[in-house]
């Protein structure tokens, strides 16, 4: 039986990453993943969370990588605290790896880095924290050199890791690129980013991962299940007897 890692509605909602995290090429501030995700959990909460949206484009976890002069400053290692932690949020969101990987950073580097972030958080704050796994991309040879490190192959190893991490720490893990199959026109035509498509696919995954942790996000909807009348008109499609005894078995 799975145990609720959460059981009451969430407050704060603090997202750390990427560019894709910060809202890639989504039309507007509203189709990004995280505002999408946001919407998600506040129609099955009583109250809506607060969400502080942290993710930068160009940005790194660590600094200890080739591309880290490319990057944009400062790491995600760097920012744990002044653009988490002290938030004090009750969900974190880490999403890193996409970056990393194709900037060279060294897999085992990389995921001591996330290991030891997971920890910090899990001891300042006790909140819910979701890793995502690396996105879905195929330009990996487009951007000029310090950027063209990763693969598909090398994407696998960063996924790998990241799942690797979630288990030891006993945190969840949101695996983004089997929600995406490498379905291509989920891709902005830069060949990096999601488009709208593509951040509703990852929101979903996320959300998914969460109502299947976290009870908290199911008492609105048993609350308001035993209060409102059945809203489907079968009677056109099905006799008469049938919808007395669907009707009594209801009542009982």
């Amino acid at each position: 039986m799975t145990e609720s890692l959460c059981d009451k509605p969430f407050r704060r909602i603090v997202a750390l990453g990427e560019s894709i995290t910060a809202g890639g090429s989504a039309t507007s501030r509203e189709k990004c993943w995280v505002s999408r995700l946001v919407k998600l959990i506040g129609e099955f909460q009583e109250t809506p969370p607060e969400c502080i949206n942290n993710g930068i484009g160009s940005n790194i976890l660590c600094e200890n990588s080739p591309c880290f002069p490319d990057a944009s400053h400062p790491s995600g290692e760097k920012r744990i605290y002044r653009d988490l932690i002290e938030h004090n949020p009750d969900l974190a969101l880490i999403s890193y790896g996409l970056n990393d990987m194709r900037g060279g950073t060294d897999p085992e580097v990389f995921s001591g880095t996330l290991s030891r972030i997971v920890e910090e958080i899990k001891l300042k704050t006790g909140a819910v924290i979701v890793l995502l796994g690396v996105y879905y991309m195929n330009a990996y040879k487009r951007y000029g050199d310090a950027w063209a490190y990763g693969s598909d192959e090398i994407a696998e190893i960063f996924n790998t890791r990241i799942r690797d991490v979630a288990l030891e720490r006993g945190v969840l893990f949101a695996d983004i690129a089997a929600a995406q199959r490498k379905t291509p026109w989920l891709l902005d035509k830069d060949g990096v980013h999601a488009n709208d498509l593509g951040h509703a696919i990852i929101a979903n995954a996320v959300f998914e991962v969460l109502a299947q942790s976290c009870g908290s996000l199911a008492k609105k909807t048993i609350e308001e299940v035993k209060e409102k009348p059945c809203w489907r008109d079968e009677s056109s499609l099905v006799d008469a007897a049938s919808v007395q005894r669907y009707m009594e078995g209801l009542r009982n």
